[in-house]
């Protein structure tokens, strides 16, 4: 049986302050917008920037420390896999699609209030806990893809 892949690795700028919120059953879930830029040359040889806006979500204990130390202008390093919802929309009766990158990994890039400028601030993975994780889960420049 072939074996599927749904990962999201992004690195970029916050877009706002995150809001964390609670289900009803207790829960909480962190909501942030995320910038990648992308620059490039056009046809007529100049260069020319582009930004694409990612919505991202994070749940239980990721969700409580991207409400603590993420703020408008982090840079983030986000790991989690691509998710679609729909629903209906009251007013129109159409069917309305969203797609989020549900967060499973997140580390601070950047220096932040209350960090100091030679640390990174914490990094969290949700299966920390559990003990199939391997590694430190710290990243190293050997790690990352570019």
């Amino acid at each position: 049986m072939p074996k599927s892949v749904n990962k999201v690795i992004l690195v970029g700028n916050v877009g706002k302050d995150p809001e964390v919120r609670y289900s009803p059953s207790g829960t909480p879930v962190a909501n942030f917008s995320l910038a990648t830029n992308e620059r490039f040359k056009d046809r007529n040889d100049e260069w020319q920037e582009r930004t694409e806006w990612h919505s991202i979500v994070a749940w239980q204990r990721l969700a409580e420390i991207v409400g603590e130390y993420v703020a408008k202008g982090s840079k983030v390093y986000v790991e989690g896999k691509l998710q679609t919802t729909s629903w209906e929309d009251r007013q129109s009766g159409k069917r309305k699609y969203r797609t989020e990158i549900v967060a499973r990994d997140l580390l601070l890039l950047g220096p932040r209030g209350n960090i100091g400028r030679d640390q990174q601030g914490p990094t969290h993975n949700e299966n920390e806990d559990q003990p199939s994780h391997a590694g430190s889960g710290e990243i190293v420049d050997q790690d990352i893809p570019f």
